[in-house]
């Protein structure tokens, strides 16, 4: 009877439904909590940004401009090139002083 008591416990912890799975099962919870928290986050991100450009003419032109790479009559953009690899540079794609000139 002990021996079969035993057995039991010893499928109950360690069988596909045991202690492990369970101990599986809170870390994917917990990684999916942080999911939803940054996902939540860029949420509100956005929404504050929908606000203002409801709320400012200057926010919803900027934003035209920045699609649309308007310029204004006197307005320059510059494009550098690429930063070497080895620079550390910590975004390397981002480099452009505005927007491209439509022509």
């Amino acid at each position: 009877m002990l021996c079969l008591a035993c057995g039991y416990l010893w499928i109950a912890l360690r069988g596909p439904q045991g202690f492990g799975a369970l101990l599986d099962r809170r870390s994917e919870i917990r990684q999916l909590e942080d999911d939803n928290a940054a996902l939540a986050r860029e949420n509100e991100r956005r929404r504050e940004h929908i606000r203002r450009l409801e709320d400012s003419r200057s926010e919803q032109e900027m934003e035209i401009r920045k699609q649309l790479k308007l310029l204004r009559p006197g307005e320059t953009t510059f494009i550098l090139p690429d930063a070497p690899q080895d620079s550390g540079s910590p975004d390397p794609e981002n480099h452009s002083a505005g927007p491209e000139p439509q022509r």
